[in-house]
């Protein structure tokens, strides 16, 4: 007898998957189903990032440094012989940001944008857990699709009312926060505990895949108009969101599977498949993890505050990279807008590597803490290297930015993924499956909340000095890696116990 599902849950197959079963005539395999829910998922949320790239891009389009503050930093006759015809296509700017307050009035619409992203979360979560995945998720891609586009359309409409920037932004971010608890909570439905943190650092490239291809095809059309940097990556979202609909299978349940009574467990072994991550360990139906319950999964807090200051640091980079890049002198030049959001890129190369590296690491040494902790006292020196350094050479830049992203994102990368998807499946739930979009969210709109603070603060810092912005990331890092102290001390003291344990047997075996 099958397991009864809630009403709430109960799921049917995308129209996308019945087709190809009904053209083929029978019901795909299980790794068919795990090959489609990668690639969907990872298309999907790449393109979650690549429209977030977009204000950065852009920001420097829309306030242009004043020729005169840009030739007093540096040679007039070099600067304007290098940036005549960057002067030429800039120089006005966008109102209401190329006024004297338009570097802080970017960094309030970027806090917008992330405090409606992380308000968002925390309900998004609980609702991901209780909805159809795949219809939220739809409408969350469809809707950010929406917004973006919106932005992106003041350059035809000729917009300058700041309160619509504002709110376009608010809106685009709640829509964002569809995203992160959805796909994770996908991928937990179908992939098992071995070598959680490798696969999932693997598959977590898509951040930086995401935050690449937005970057390079908002910076190709930033020629014919800011409003195209903003209107592609909006249509490429809407349209990914409308591939999920058609073909993204979020559990087995909803390919017409039950993991115990309908032999889906021996289907995993007969095809070299590892059991799936969210196994539920009964056929009864279960309830939805509550937000205080989550809350108090031993670890979420630390991992929720230890996030808030490392997304400080590494959306930081996101949305003021390209800006920076622009406005320093790198071995005597100044870039264009366009290659300096070209350029912006090896910052997210070094984070597909460094959240790959963390996750391998963690694998092998089955420790996340120490893992995750090492990576944000490592980014300290990048980070100081990068801005005292990075001004020597653009070879040196370019190396300097790859280790930096590494090293930041790496930690990002392993405790919104493998951590959480731990934390989703604690021993304490008693194997309720339905927590892991909740803990998602939780951790991951904790850490929100420090990736709007920060874009927000550099907003105002970077006008009397970048040295104060670059302290501000190096602090956080700090704060980061501390955070996680007890739990290092925690997994350090269970390795000791493991050693001694297995010293004791060896001289028994003696």
């Amino acid at each position: 007898m099958a397991s009864v599902e809630e009403p709430g849950r109960q799921r049917s197959k995308p129209p996308g998957i019945r087709l190809v079963e009904c053209v083929y005539g029978s019901s795909l395999s299980v790794r068919t189903y795990q090959a489609i829910v990668l690639v969907v998922t990872f298309l999907a949320y790449a393109s979650y990032h690549a429209s977030r790239k977009c204000t950065s891009i852009v920001k420097s389009v829309l306030d242009p440094e004043s020729s005169e503050m840009r030739i007093s930093s540096w040679p007039a006759s070099v600067y304007l012989k290098a940036n005549r015809e960057k002067l030429r296509a800039s120089s006005d700017g966008w109102a209401p940001f190329n006024g004297a307050d338009g570097t802080e009035l970017l960094g309030e619409i970027d806090l917008a944008f992330l405090s409606f992203y992380a308000f968002g979360m925390y309900f998004s979560g609980q609702l991901g857990d209780r909805l159809d995945l795949r219809l939220f998720l739809t409408a969350g891609m469809v809707g950010t699709g929406l917004f973006t586009s919106l932005f992106g359309a003041a350059y035809w409409l000729n917009i300058h009312i700041y309160v619509y920037f504002l709110v376009v932004q608010m809106f685009a971010g709640l829509f964002q926060s569809t995203g992160w608890p959805s796909v994770v909570a996908v991928v937990g439905e179908w992939f098992g505990k071995k070598k959680r943190g490798l696969i999932m650092g693997i598959w977590n490239a898509h951040t930086s895949v995401g935050n690449i291809s937005g970057s390079l095809i908002a910076s190709a059309v930033l020629r014919y108009g800011w409003g195209w940097s903003f209107l592609l990556p909006g249509l490429l979202i809407a349209s990914m969101g409308l591939l999920v609909f058609l073909v993204l299978p979020v559990s087995p349940e909803s390919m017409g599977l039950n993991r115990d009574r309908d032999g889906l467990l021996e289907s995993f072994k007969k095809e070299g498949v590892e059991e799936p991550l969210l196994r539920q360990m009964n056929g009864d139906k279960e309830k939805a993890v509550g937000f205080i319950q989550a809350w108090r999964i031993p670890g979420v807090a630390s991992y929720a505050l230890c996030l808030f200051f490392s997304k400080l640091v590494a959306y930081t980079f996101l949305y003021w990279l390209p800006f920076y890049i622009s406005r320093t002198a790198i071995d005597g030049k100044y870039l264009s807008d366009q290659t300096a959001g070209y350029l912006s890129t090896l910052f997210d190369v070094g984070g597909v590597v460094g959240g790959i590296l963390a996750g391998h690491i963690s694998d092998r040494l089955d420790a996340r803490a120490i893992t995750a902790a090492s990576f944000m006292y490592c980014a300290i020196p990048a980070l100081f290297f990068y801005r005292a350094y990075g001004d020597v050479s653009l070879y040196v830049n370019i190396i300097l930015m790859f280790f930096a992203g590494m090293f930041v994102n790496g930690p990002y990368a392993l405790i919104t993924t493998a951590v959480s998807a731990d934390l989703g499946t604690h021993s304490s739930l008693d194997g309720n499956s339905r927590a892991l979009a909740t803990v998602t969210a939780i951790i991951d709109g904790t850490g929100s909340i420090g990736a709007a603070l920060g874009p927000l603060l550099t907003g105002y810092i970077s006008v009397k000095s970048w040295n104060g912005v670059f302290l501000m990331l190096m602090l956080s890092a700090l704060v980061a890696g501390l955070l996680l102290t007890r739990l290092v001390i925690a997994e350090v003291a269970a390795k000791i116990e493991r050693a001694r344990s297995v010293n004791n047997h060896m001289r028994l075996g003696v």
